[in-house]
């Protein structure tokens, strides 16, 4: 039995960050009801083509496992639908654009007043309060917000990540909220009304430099693939090519790497090189060096001379690298899913339980399981299609 058996998440979801949270916790067993708007429908599905049958790469990648009930809100039988799917619910999580639910009645606060053991989370850009609670806000944008951007890239330009981190930042900490607020519930009867923030969470995540600058003074320096702090920690090409991250963590490696795949035993107490601080006081030496006797070396003959000294490393991989990985293709990590295009390949589910399948359900078309989840609630034919008519559904 999957640990989230028998709870009902009913999700108001767009984009990423909430989504991405739900998929999570329906692969933990939780049944995962996905409000969409009639004929659109969330507008993750239209980010993109890149999935073969023009289905977007960011809703293959976020929705599986869930199903799919439209309803259109401005239409007042649409939400006396929503109000009895609320009231056999475990958890409600809405990440509606800024204001929209509390105008609705759908935010986490007035939910849990009329449904006291409800837990529901609010997802937003900046949070309830606050001079920016009104803004709008996307993963790009907080990425700017929460300093991110201005520590990644290199030395002469920023850069944002390659993937959605605020919104995963955020997702994540939805995940966490909605298990510790059902384990406190399972011990209490009490529901909770909660609040996750992008800001706040990427905020988090942006710890270390955020510590930095607090005790310093001083805004930290983008460094591209190298470390701030430590060096050598960087990637150096070798002589089939290959780009390989190397990574010294104390001066004991240092030794080993110096005696062992450079073959530069005299760098071991040159007092250019000798500790940590030096190295990096000295950073434009250190990688001329290494990147130097690294040129040198076929890839195999670096990666055997790396492993022999306890030095670790790893190629810098291209995505499709990434899907043709060896490490990922022994363990199983690649899957099937079905989708409204045919199956498509998905890595499995981070965490599985032992002894337990682990859930890959479909991801859903549009307005997939309308139909069967309005019966549940014991609509009949006649006012399904009633609901139908007046475009409720």
């Amino acid at each position: 039995m999957l640990p989230l058996e028998g709870v009902t998440v009913v999700s108001l979801e767009h984009a990423v960050a909430l989504p991405f949270a739900t998929r999570h916790l329906a692969e933990l067993g939780a049944r995962v009801i996905k409000v969409e708007r009639p004929g659109r429908g969330d507008f993750a599905r239209d980010y993109d083509r890149a999935v073969r049958g023009g289905m977007s790469a960011h809703f293959s990648w976020l929705n599986r496992s869930k199903e799919s009930l439209t309803l259109d809100l401005k239409v007042p039988r649409a939400r006396e639908v929503l109000d009895l799917l609320v009231a056999r619910a475990d958890v409600v999580a809405q990440n509606l654009g800024p204001g929209a639910a509390a105008r609705l009645g759908l935010d986490a606060q007035t939910l849990v007043g009329r449904h006291p053991a409800l837990v529901a989370v609010n997802v937003s850009g900046y949070g309830p309060a606050g001079p920016y609670r009104a803004r709008k806000a996307y993963d790009m944008l907080v990425q700017a917000e929460s300093g991110l951007i201005a520590v990644t890239g290199s030395p002469q330009q920023p850069a944002k990540a390659g993937f959605a981190a605020g919104d995963v930042a955020a997702g994540s900490y939805v995940i966490q909220a909605v298990l510790a607020a059902l384990l406190r519930r399972a011990r209490s009867g009490a529901g909770a009304a909660l609040d996750v923030a992008m800001l706040d969470a990427l905020t988090e995540w942006m710890g270390y430099p955020v510590q930095t600058v607090e005790h310093t003074g001083q805004e930290m320096a983008r460094s591209g693939i190298s470390h701030q702090s430590i060096a050598p920690y960087d990637a150096y090409r070798t002589a089939d090519g290959d780009d390989v991250l190397i990574g010294v963590q104390n001066d004991g490696e240092w030794r080993r790497l110096a005696e062992g795949p450079l073959a530069r035993p005299e760098l071991v107490d040159d007092p250019a090189f000798a500790t940590n601080v030096a190295r990096v006081r000295n950073r434009e030496g250190t990688d001329a060096v290494v990147a130097a006797e690294v040129a040198k070396l076929g890839t195999a003959e670096l990666e055997a001379g790396l492993d022999a000294a306890g030095i670790a490393y790893a190629r810098v991989n291209t995505v499709a690298g990434v899907l043709a990985h060896p490490q990922l293709a022994a363990r199983g990590r690649w899957v099937e899913v079905g989708s409204p295009v045919g199956p498509v390949r998905q890595s499995r589910p981070v965490v599985e339980f032992p002894g337990e399948n682990a859930r890959l359900d479909p991801v859903p078309a549009l307005g997939a399981h309308t139909d069967t989840i309005l019966r549940e609630l014991d609509l009949s034919a006649e006012e399904i299609a009633g609901l139908r008519a007046d475009g409720a559904i």
